[in-house]
């Protein structure tokens, strides 16, 4: 890429900012509000800096991000300060400074460094597009097959300048008639055509999209244009599959291409089992006399444990043990469960308040501390239901390569209570696939807003 150096010097001010901003800012802070920059203050801006450092590191691909939006970037930015703020107050309490740092200092350091951080990113962001973007970076293109995902790439790199590749059209054997639409691009020719096109209009990059059928095909073009200098690359037409977190990587430089996998591969595993644990304990902590009052209305008022214990799958579609405040004068979880329908006469009075309120979920809270949950995800079904359900519905055993959650996209969508016809339960299922191809720490928090708001204002689709 031309404008290399331009290109690592911003990459070098992403890495440096916050190492630089958190020290600094705590400095001008204190200094305001005339708090002395002692020892303990000056070891605590050090270590900022290397935290940050290490929490904030830029990726090492040039190209990473830039197609990102920008709200989407600094909701991560936002989600890794606070697990930086938050390692730094349990150091401070394990050092036994944290005495020593005044609240009303420490607070609007968070405020202020967070918010100089996001605009700083979203700043050397901006500039990064604008040199990968400089037209002297453009290189053209042309496309050696017609299929969804050929379109669908032609497409992208169109709404996306910062890949700096114009697409001047397609190459297939096929008549026009036999062909998808191609929007404005046009079909320059046949396969035959193509070595002789790039050849005379300097075409610097070709993306090879024909099916695998053809690899023949594909072998053959490679073999013509190996006499040149052009960029080649194969686009495999796997669109025809319904893909989950699809990536492409190498198992010891066996290139591979993942087709269905989990969302929570490498750091981001770390950090939604952070942000768990997190939010749970600021949940759980001042709902726990909410929660001993809903117990003791429980045993008051029917017969039975407290809490009840079920069978469901987790991870992988292996059986967890979920927990749940009991609301029904029944325990099921055999190999018939009845799904809770409306004026169920086995749901207690208490029951009822409960279920329409989610109060009655509230020790799944347990589960996500225990690791057999997380407070987003697809919700877990009674082992009846699955082994019913995987076999009438097409991927449902998919939405297992998640931990089950208390809530999730489905039930902010409302597909909550009695699924009566396979296309309620079809609908929700679609909502989990879906969950798990959009994952981002910014829908979680959305998803968990929204439960929220569901929870104040009462369910009606819960019995």
């Amino acid at each position: 890429m031309k404008s290399s150096i331009a290109v690592a010097g911003v990459r070098l001010l992403q890495g440096l900012a916050p190492a630089m901003l958190l020290p600094a800012s705590l400095y001008v802070i204190a200094m305001l509000l005339g708090v002395p920059f002692d020892q303990p203050l000056q070891l605590l801006a050090a270590i900022s800096g290397v935290l940050s450092f290490v929490a904030l590191e830029p990726k090492s691909d040039d190209m990473l991000d830039l197609d990102t939006e920008v709200s989407v970037v600094v909701s991560e930015v936002v989600l890794r300060l606070a697990l930086t703020m938050g390692l730094l107050y349990f150091l401070g309490i394990v050092a036994g400074h944290r005495d020593e740092f005044p609240r009303e200092l420490m607070f609007i350091w968070a405020t202020v460094a967070t918010i100089l951080t996001c605009v700083s990113e979203a700043v050397l962001l901006a500039a990064m597009r604008w040199i990968v973007q400089s037209r002297q970076n453009e290189r053209s293109a042309v496309i050696v097959g017609v299929n969804a995902g050929s379109i669908l790439l032609s497409a992208r790199l169109r709404q996306h300048p910062e890949y700096c590749t114009s697409v001047k059209g397609f190459f297939d054997d096929r008549t026009p008639e036999r062909l998808e639409a191609t929007g404005d691009l046009p079909i320059l020719g046949g396969l035959s055509d193509l070595v002789a096109y790039t050849a005379r209009e300097g075409i610097e990059v070709i993306f090879v999209a024909l099916p695998l059928r053809h690899i023949q095909r594909v072998m053959q073009l490679l073999d013509h244009l190996r006499d040149s200098t052009m960029s080649i690359y194969y686009v495999p037409d796997v669109y025809v599959f319904d893909l989950i977190q699809a990536r492409s990587g190498d198992i010891g430089g066996v290139p591979i291409i993942a087709m269905c996998e989990t969302p929570f591969f490498g750091y981001r595993g770390v950090l939604k089992r952070l942000t768990d644990l997190a939010f749970t304990l600021c949940i759980l902590l001042p709902l726990l006399p909410v929660m001993l009052i809903v117990a003791l209305g429980i045993r008051l008022t029917s017969r039975g444990p407290v809490i009840f214990k079920q069978r469901r799958y987790g991870l992988d579609g292996k059986e967890i043990v979920v927990y749940k405040f009991r609301s029904m004068y029944v325990e099921e979880d055999g190999q018939q469960v009845a799904q809770a329908r409306k004026n169920d006469s086995r749901v207690t009075s208490i029951g009822r308040i409960l279920r329409k309120s989610s109060l009655d979920e509230l020790p799944q809270l347990i589960n996500v501390l225990q690791g057999r949950m997380s407070l987003v995800g697809p919700r877990p079904h009674a082992v009846a239901h699955n082994e019913m359900y995987r076999l009438l519905i097409k991927g449902y055993m998919m939405r297992h390569k998640v931990l089950p959650g208390i809530t999730g996209l489905a039930q902010v969508n409302g597909c909550r209570g009695e699924t009566a016809q396979l296309e309620q339960m079809q609908a929700r299922v679609n909502y989990d696939l879906d969950y798990l191809r959009q994952w981002s720490p910014l829908l979680d928090l959305q998803i968990i807003l929204k439960t929220a708001l569901q929870m104040i204002r009462g369910d009606r689709h819960a019995y």
